[in-house]
């Protein structure tokens, strides 16, 4: 239709700028423009049709002008009950037309088109109908094969044929079906063996994990795996449920081919993720100079989001959209150079300060004399965060594939989490990232970190404040992922904050490791020059590293156990060996301690025995014998003798057989003495008895040191008086409370200083001291008398077979052996040290009573 035929048909409204504009409408869009005129009579003029129809229709514009209904015959016939039914209700309701259908070109092409128009409702009760038909078959037949495609790769997993394995709790094959499976394997190598028999070591490992997790839990569990096959690497997918008492029933599937259609089907969604979106592409018409815009169209609006009364009269600069303003200066040179741009890619700020990306194609118009820019913008936004998705998508599975592979080839455990951080933050471009370890016995600390030189390291942090820890324990309880992407716009606690502003923390993403279901550390990124948006893409890899991390860990404690069983293999001869000689051991300690019974009973007796008969024999020589007998009987001068009767004598007829018998009263007063000895004697040993079956019993309550000790030495005054002695006290008089027996302690000090006075002559000094070591009060008894050697000052408090010769009497070294038992009781030490100048020094330590322990 030429220029003239438009302007006949145009009513006074559509100036000569209305047609320019349509026009060049015409060229830079890959549709047909049209405008239609609905009168109220019913009647139809079609005012324009834009040489896009030639492409669309494959019909000339006049001959769409000519008659409209034209194109009703195109129309698929089973879209054009959608098409009439929408354009009748666009007529009443005076609402946007959007319509999509197929149409079937006079030479038999299947066509998808978009329709969209805006009606006008003019004076005179007419519609105007301005609209836009563009061609969307490729954005379909995309849709369409990618449903296809879904479909065939659903058929093919379907066809897979499924092996089913019953295998109980420790791991033995009990029955399989693999009928129509390619099984290398005949049923009788595989039903009676062990799956670590059958398989390589981690997949049993994986396997052992997935069966006893399906019978504590009771449900379904799926775990997958690859296996070398005669054809190549497969991989496998088992699903465990429970089918009976301690077994389950294993359906393994080769899903090689679901895997690598997988692959496949996420390049082609990512593939048409580009495809056309259903909304026309933003139109605008600035002035050339200013950039000031004259119009714009609906979808400039849903784009940038600015109203059409916010943008008309403004420049571009002015609503701040060109994100680069060199952009602009780049296309009005080109527009100089060559009067049209094609798919030039900028950046635009929408209103909302969201940053897109568009193709911009624009040339130079002549509205009114007034140059131009009439500019079409097909947003690629979501086409080119898609790319960057891949980008990441791609590197991530490197990432993931390269660390599955070194954990499976590597042991060293520190060299697997080193280089796991390092490539982390690589790929997230962050300043740090490091794996922290959480312990309930060794605290929270870094087992390895990458970061940036500009920002402080967290290697060497450790803390064991346990309310710390348990806050983050909290942030990572139930395995929730801590996504933090502006430290000062969360609520904090101040040891958290205090934490994050030493390290200059300004966000984080914090990823749970956890082992065995519990919680083992975390795998943690920072951001420390700013805040930053995670994306989810981040977010997934640090989960699928933290689950490898936790893999790695796990295989490292299960070497290192296997590692100590085998040491413990090497050690078990020389332990049972170390057993038999501690029984060995026993044995001559009880010997020992019989021997030491039987010699102190036979000594003492023999003792006590030998002196009786002496007197007896003294006493009987000096009733019968001669003057001299009874002279020699009478012991030395001034002797005073006692009748051997305590009654007086009665008449008797014969003198000589009935008379008395002197007796000297040293003889009797060692008698007693020697019966005294005995039986202290025998009370030690029963107190010995008692103590090695049933322990000692004490009853420890704080006592006051410096009293306990002042009373103790004011009772022994009569017998340090009877010997000479004399005791210079040092102790001070603040000393603080200890735990004690008082009555059990009274007598471990009576049994050393009774050592000391019975094994020197009378006149000997003690000194008195005490001082506070530590926790423990330490108690020294100096005397100045006789020295002893390093073997007797090792074995005095020992149970053990004393020298016959030995001066020191058997009653006293059981007492010394029950006194090292009391304060060991105590829970303190005792011991003895000679010197030459000095003497003999006793010591011995008790707890003080504010120690936990021992607090009543």
């Amino acid at each position: 239709m030429d220029e003239t035929v438009v302007k006949s048909l145009y009513t006074p409204n559509c100036p000569q700028d209305a047609i320019n504009l349509l026009s060049k409408l015409a060229v830079n869009l890959p549709g047909m423009i049209f405008q239609v005129l609905q009168q109220q009579d019913g009647s139809v003029l079609v005012l324009y049709v834009s040489s896009g129809c030639e492409y669309l229709y494959e019909l000339e514009p006049e001959t769409i002008q000519k008659d409209f209904r034209v194109l009703y015959k195109l129309i698929h016939p089973q879209d054009i009950k959608t098409f009439t039914e929408s354009i009748a209700y666009c007529t009443t309701n005076i609402t946007p037309w959007d319509w999509e259908g197929r149409i079937i070109t006079p030479s038999g092409k299947l066509k998808w088109i978009q329709a969209t128009s805006q009606p006008e409702l003019q004076e005179s009760g007419d519609l105007l109908w301005n609209g836009l038909v563009m061609e969307i078959t490729d954005r379909k037949q995309a849709q369409e094969k990618l449903l296809e495609s879904e479909a065939r790769y659903q058929a093919i997993l379907d066809a897979i044929p499924d092996l089913m394995f019953r295998i109980s709790r420790d791991s033995e094959y009990l029955d399989l079906k693999s009928e129509g499976a390619n099984v290398t394997l005949s049923r009788e190598e595989i039903v009676g063996k062990h799956v670590q028999e059958l398989l390589p070591s981690d997949v049993a490992a994986i396997s052992l994990e997935a069966i006893a997790k399906t019978l504590d839990s009771g449900t379904l569990q799926t775990c997958e795996y690859q296996l070398p096959t005669p054809l190549g690497l497969k991989d496998y997918e088992a699903r465990l449920v429970v089918s009976g008492q301690d077994e389950v029933v294993a359906i393994v599937r080769d899903i090689t081919e679901r895997k690598q259609a997988e692959v496949a089907l996420q390049n082609l969604a990512q593939k048409f993720a580009k495809a056309f979106s259903c909304s026309p592409d933003s139109i605008t018409i600035s002035t050339q100079q200013e950039g000031r815009f004259i119009e714009v169209n609906d979808s400039f609006v849903k784009l940038l989001g600015y109203e059409r009364d916010e943008a008309i009269g403004k420049t571009s600069f002015e609503l701040n959209l060109w994100v680069h303003d060199r952009d602009r200066q780049n296309l009005l040179q080109e527009l100089q150079a060559t009067g049209v741009v094609r798919n030039l890619e900028t950046e635009f700020r929408q209103k909302s300060g969201k940053i897109i990306t568009t193709l911009l194609s624009a040339e130079i118009i002549d509205l009114d004399g007034l140059p131009s820019i009439l500019a079409v913008h097909h947003d690629i936004t979501e086409r080119k965060q898609v790319e960057a998705q891949l980008r990441l998508s791609a590197e991530r599975d490197r990432l993931l594939a390269k660390t599955l592979v070194r954990i499976r080839s590597s042991l060293n455990l520190e060299e697997i989490l080193q280089t796991t951080v390092t490539e982390v933050r690589q790929f997230l471009q962050t300043d740090r990232v490091f794996i922290g370890l959480n312990n309930t016995q060794l605290g929270a600390r870094t087992l390895a970190e990458s970061v940036d030189p500009n920002y402080p390291s967290v290697t060497g942090w450790s803390t064991k404040d346990e309310a710390y820890l348990q806050e983050l324990r909290n942030l990572l309880k139930d395995n929730v992922v801590g996504v933090i992407e502006d430290v000062t716009q969360v609520a904090l606690s101040p040891k958290v904050k205090a934490h994050f502003q030493k390290f200059q923390t300004k966000a984080t993403l914090t990823v749970p490791i956890m082992l065995n279901n519990e919680l083992f550390g975390a795998l943690i990124a920072n951001q420390c020059s700013g805040p930053r948006h995670w994306q989810p893409i981040e977010i997934d890899l640090l989960q699928q590293m933290s689950e490898q991390v936790a893999i790695a860990i796990h295989q490292s404690q299960i070497y290192q156990k296997l590692a100590e069983l085998n040491t413990n293999l090497e050690h078990q001869v020389e332990e049972r060996t170390a057993q038999l000689q501690q029984k060995m051991q026993e044995v001559e300690e009880l010997h020992r301690v019989k021997d030491v019974v039987l010699h102190t009973v036979a000594h003492d007796l023999r003792t006590s025995v030998m002196g009786n008969l002496m007197v007896l024999k003294n006493l009987l020589n000096q009733g019968v014998g001669s003057k001299e007998a009874g002279e020699q009987g009478a012991g030395s001068k001034g002797e005073k003798k006692l009748p051997l009767s305590p009654l007086p004598p009665a008449p008797c007829p014969s003198a000589s057989s009935q008379s008395q018998i002197p007796v000297s009263r040293s003889i009797i007063e060692r008698m007693i003495q020697g019966n005294d000895r005995q039986l202290t004697m025998i009370n030690s040993l029963l107190e010995i008895n008692s103590c090695e079956k049933q322990g000692i019993d004490i009853k420890p309550e704080p006592v006051d040191f410096n009293t306990l000790l002042g009373a103790t030495f004011t009772q022994l005054q009569p017998i340090l008086r009877q010997n000479q002695a004399t005791l210079k006290n040092l102790v001070p008089a603040d000393l603080p409370l200890v735990m004690a027996d008082a009555t059990r302690l009274e007598k471990v000090l009576a049994h050393l200083v009774t050592h000391s006075l019975q094994n020197n002559p009378p006149g000997l000094n003690f000194i008195l001291s005490a001082s506070v070591e530590g926790k423990m009060i330490r108690t020294q008894i100096q005397d100045d008398g006789v020295v002893m050697s390093k073997l007797e000052c090792d074995r005095l408090f020992d149970l053990h077979v004393r020298d016959p010769q030995d001066c020191c009497s058997t009653s006293i070294g059981l007492k010394t052996y029950l006194c090292r038992k009391v304060i060991k009781a105590h829970g303190g030490e005792i011991g003895v040290i000679s010197n030459r100048k000095r003497g003999l020094t006793f010591w011995f330590t008790l707890p003080l009573a504010t120690s936990p322990r021992n607090r009543p």
